[in-house]
């Protein structure tokens, strides 16, 4: 047997082995895999849909937290994972700025990862400590040029995207607050709370029911909008930063080389459960907008995020371990 004819019969063999697998999918248990602890942001968006795409599925489908290194290693563990449709990262749009802020982030995602579709999209909340002066944006603008790197802000941990909004808002406002990076929302929050920092960039639920219950101001949105979950507190444009927005966004990636025929299953599935009533309902109370997509446009929103990242990382001199 020549060459060529050899490996003519091994290339059939394997886009045999990838119909069978697709023609299959699925057929065992299915894991997504979130790269942070229970609770957070992205997890109780993940439970939600859970059950509804284990219906669509009509396998079991489990939620696998893999935390550390800011969701680096649950993506990794995804990349590594075989590419037959059964193990799915559910994330985070830092998926698209770990690649370009982190030294060793271990993976790629125009590399290492197939975007299946977008699921939620909602801003951060800017609060502040009760004691804090300032009472919106252009005044906390104000405060911290008169008093130059003393307005210390919290996020989640170094190079997470609480952060990197944080870092746009020095940016847009010429401003030089100072980041204290803690191990997640919740710590965040109660130093806060205790005064250790002024101002503390949060989701919408981490902050609603501890301002409602006045251990916190909440000051803006960072969303183009306001959010219909808070209507009464202003976006950032209109209380003193114009044009700044900044949305956080969360999404379906499989590994790198499954077949196509299963990550369009995947994307029907994600689709049919997010235009669930009971589904969307669910997210639009922890301030999330529903915001299904092609797998092209989750591709161009992480291509456009990659640029934004990369231009932000070059000009605040952003690159962590």
């Amino acid at each position: 047997m020549n060459k060529r004819v050899y490996y003519l019969q091994m290339m059939i063999l394997v886009l045999l082995s990838f119909s069978v697998s697709a023609q299959d999918f699925p057929s065992r248990n299915i894991s997504i895999v979130v790269p942070y602890p229970p609770g957070g942001v992205v997890d109780p968006v993940a439970r939600i849909l859970a059950p509804v795409l284990s219906k669509e599925l009509g396998q079991s489908v489990t939620i696998d937290n893999r935390a550390g290194a800011g969701g680096a290693i649950g993506a990794q563990a995804v990349v590594r994972a075989k590419p037959d449709g059964h193990t799915i990262l559910f994330h985070i749009g830092v998926v698209a700025a770990q690649p370009t802020t982190q030294k060793n982030a271990g993976y790629d995602i125009r590399r290492d990862l197939v975007p299946v579709s977008l699921a939620v999209i909602g801003p951060y909340v800017l609060s502040v400590n009760l004691a804090f002066p300032p009472k919106n944006v252009q005044e906390l603008i104000s405060y911290s040029k008169a008093n130059p790197s003393k307005v210390f802000y919290g996020s989640a941990g170094v190079g997470t995207l609480n952060h990197l909004a944080g870092e746009l808002i020095n940016a847009a406002a010429g401003t030089s607050m100072v980041h204290v990076p803690y191990k997640g929302n919740g710590p965040l929050i109660t130093a806060l709370m205790s005064g250790e920092i002024q101002l503390g960039i949060d989701t919408i639920p981490g902050s609603k029911a501890l301002a409602a219950g006045g251990k916190l101001r909440m000051i803006a949105v960072t969303g183009l909008e306001r959010n219909p979950s808070l209507p009464h507190i202003p976006t950032a444009i209109e209380s003193g930063l114009p044009g700044f927005s900044f949305d956080f966004w969360e999404a379906f990636f499989l590994p790198k080389g499954t077949p196509e025929p299963i990550v369009n299953a995947w994307h029907k599935a994600v689709v049919k459960a997010l235009n669930d009533s009971t589904v969307s309902q669910q997210l639009a109370d922890l301030g999330f907008k529903v915001i299904a997509s092609t797998p092209q446009q989750l591709n161009e929103r992480v291509n456009s995020d990659i640029e934004k990242y990369s231009d932000l990382a070059s000009k605040a001199n952003l690159v962590f371990e």
